[in-house]
């Protein structure tokens, strides 16, 4: 398999090393363009793979063009690309908030799949929810769906719009982790303790908790209750939560990153 990927920053590059990593593409078949003269030379450096700086016509070579540029750069590409694309190339856009269709006009491509990645695809933990336009065969979705699922794990969406809801939950996800987190460790930090030691305590108890929910046979309503017992610390802190009405908020907040999504998608 041979892998274009236009657009060499973090998420493109967690795709790349992805790929290289499970063996899913060789060096010397990864074509990697990247516009920036210094991101291009120390990609060269780290010898990902074959590294340029401009859209050229070999990228018709390749079986699969990854966009990965900015959506707000994707029109500084889409006239050099639609030049070189060949009919059975395939598409595979991670550029949040282009439709397919918006995609098959600029490129007058049919081929064309959008995936929204997180950010832990980085260490190979993501979540990928991806749709295909019809003409897309089986095959070619598989192939699409094995490459994604070396960054973390994918879910495939037959309802394009669908992307705007996974934009808002898992998309943007880690930032609402990051920031419990956050107010956390600040509640450590006042109850005294260095902020070091109120991240570790705060992290370990994250991970350790992701543990349990992926491996305890219990539903979360039971593990709430497992840790909350009857007059006990955290049936205070969560009696403070339901007063200030914490779970709607947060629910409030990702509905509200659904309806942005959306109004990105529409341009």
């Amino acid at each position: 398999m041979k892998i274009a990927i236009v657009g060499c920053g973090n998420m493109g590059m967690a795709f790349a090393k992805s790929f290289l990593q499970y063996d899913l593409v060789k060096k010397e078949n990864l074509l990697l363009i990247e516009k920036s003269a210094d991101r291009a030379e120390t990609l060269r450096t780290e010898n990902t793979g074959v590294v340029i700086e401009t859209i050229s016509a070999h990228i018709g070579e390749y079986d699969i063009v990854i966009l990965s540029v900015k959506p707000q750069d994707f029109a500084a590409v889409q006239d050099a690309l639609r030049e070189v694309l060949q009919p059975q190339q395939v598409i595979l856009s991670i550029m949040a908030g282009i439709p397919i269709a918006n995609i098959q006009e600029k490129l007058d491509h049919r081929l064309v799949i959008r995936a929204m990645p997180n950010t832990p695809a980085m260490l190979g933990m993501g979540i990928t929810g991806f749709s295909a336009a019809k003409e897309l065969s089986f095959a070619q979705l598989l192939k699409v769906d094995n490459l994604i699922n070396a960054t973390g794990r994918s879910v495939f969406l037959e309802d394009e719009s669908m992307l705007d809801a996974v934009t808002a939950l898992s998309g943007s996800g880690p930032a609402y982790f990051y920031y419990l987190v956050k107010a956390m460790v600040e509640a450590g930090k006042k109850m005294g303790f260095e902020e070091s030691l109120a991240t570790l305590l705060v992290k370990q108890t994250m991970l350790g908790s992701f543990h349990l929910i992926n491996n305890a046979d219990k539903s979360l309503d039971d593990l709430i209750k497992a840790v909350a017992s009857k007059g006990g610390t955290t049936e205070a802190a969560l009696r403070e939560f339901e007063a200030g009405d914490l779970s709607k908020t947060l629910q409030t907040g990702i509905l509200a990153a659904e309806r942005r999504a959306k109004e990105l998608s529409k341009g």
